[in-house]
């Protein structure tokens, strides 16, 4: 694609960037096909080309963001699906993440969605408030339904359907693993994150088990939290940035000390943000190393237990669907790892048809676009019970949530299957 930037505008280093993105675009549209907003809109601004022309035009002139710019950067899912497809290997990611940028510092916002934004990013990184928000949204469930009559107000309408009706007790306080003497083979920190322990806390519970079963001892330093994804992927770049530094300094102290082996993430969309940390950071001289090497670290948990050659087991009658979160399978590459794990545990494995598609969840996007989202929630779960599993697998708490609503089937971590295959618990959510 051709661009005009002037000399003054390429100083600045984010602008460089996105220009050298939007020259590789060749303007082939291999990415509609299999971008979800534009299978389910048929609008080619809501789809990545577009979007890619919407930025060019914006960033190349200068100008503030408007309402149309806006409506179709929001309708993004950034499930990333488009640079799987990209024989252009055009780095949509950075890309979009520049225009949100752009858009936070340059768009007003009308007053109800500015007030959703800050609710969501004062609540949600922060597990106290998090559970202390849907302990209230259980209580006003019921009126779900009359607010998503009102169009300004489907937002707060899907936070309240999206509210688990009980919540699991706080996980206890956590330390370093014990791993029997002799039997050690590795040291690791695990991220224990923000929506995800107070959601589902048995998934890192279940890490724990399992990895400490085969000698690896965990850790979870001291001042980490919220990786950063949920504010980042609303423009919020400084708040990103500073739940980035947090946790690299925590993970430093760990890898200054004892020394890590890895650091291990079992919710994949946090782990696609860890793993930029080094981009996000690169201009930053006091953390760009430390962040470079935080990255270098980060590894979802089956990208880990792959490396540690598990025991084949017998096969256990149980059909496992496993839908590949967007995070994992095109921000991380991860594909096969997950899926060989559990045939080797003994699970018989389905892929779904379109399972490149995303199901909608997306960080804030099943609030901030919850119709559009349902409409992909409804297409992913159609597609998942179409295999006819006994359960549903997957590595990523949003996706975990946003499935679970849609059907009866259990919705489970892999590695809580893992866990169990391997002498741990049950997990509850199985029928007997």
């Amino acid at each position: 694609m051709q661009t005009s930037f002037t000399a003054e505008q390429l100083v600045d280093p984010q602008v460089a960037e996105s220009e050298k993105i939007l020259r590789r675009c060749v303007h082939c549209g291999f990415c509609t096909a299999t971008c979800p907003t534009y299978v389910t809109l048929g609008n080619e601004l809501d789809s990545p080309r577009g979007r890619i022309y919407l930025i060019k035009d914006m960033l190349e002139n200068g100008r503030p963001a408007d309402a149309e710019v806006v409506k179709h950067i929001d309708r993004c899912l950034s499930c990333l699906s488009c640079t799987t497809t990209c024989p252009s290997g055009v780095d949509y990611m950075h890309l979009v993440d520049h225009a949100r940028v752009h858009i936070e510092k340059t768009y007003t916002r009308p007053p109800l969605d500015r007030f959703t934004r800050a609710l969501l990013a004062a609540i949600l990184p922060y597990p106290a408030r998090f559970r202390a928000a849907l302990t209230l949204a259980g209580l006003a469930r019921p009126l779900a339904p009359v607010l998503s009559r009102v169009k300004a107000l489907s937002s707060f309408a899907a936070m309240l359907s999206l509210a688990p009706q009980t919540l699991p007790a706080a996980p206890a306080p956590s330390g370093e693993a014990v791993v029997a003497p002799g039997l050690r083979r590795g040291r690791v920190a695990l991220l224990e994150g923000c929506a995800q322990p107070v959601l589902d806390p048995g998934i890192n519970a279940a890490t724990r088990r399992l990895l400490a079963r085969f000698g690896v001892a965990v850790v979870t330093p001291k001042g980490e939290g919220c990786c950063g994804a949920l504010v980042h992927h609303m423009g919020r770049e400084a708040d990103a940035l500073d739940f980035a530094r947090r946790n690299i300094d925590a993970w430093m102290a760990e890898i200054e000390g004892e020394g890590l082996d890895a650091i291990l993430i079992t919710a994949s969309g946090c782990g696609t943000t860890i793993k930029d940390y080094g981009h996000m950071l690169r201009l930053d001289p006091a953390y760009a190393e430390k962040a470079a090497r935080v990255s270098a670290l980060a590894r979802d948990i089956t990208e880990y237990l792959a490396t540690l050659d598990l025991p084949r087991l017998e096969t256990r009658g149980l059909t496992v669907a496993y839908h590949s979160a967007c995070s994992m399978q095109h921000g991380q590459k991860i594909t096969l790892q997950p899926k060989n794990l559990l045939k080797a545990a003994g699970f018989a494995v389905k892929d779904p048809a379109e399972g490149h598609l995303c199901c909608g969840s997306a960080g804030t996007y099943n609030i901030l676009q919850p119709e559009i989202s349902g409409q992909l929630k409804q297409r992913k779960v159609r597609n998942l019970e179409a295999t006819k599993p006994d359960v549903v697998a997957t590595g990523n708490i949003g996706c975990i949530t946003q499935i679970r609503t849609g059907t009866e089937i259990p919705v489970l971590h892999t590695v809580e299957l893992l866990d169990w295959a391997y002498g741990g618990p049950k997990p509850a959510r199985l029928p007997a």
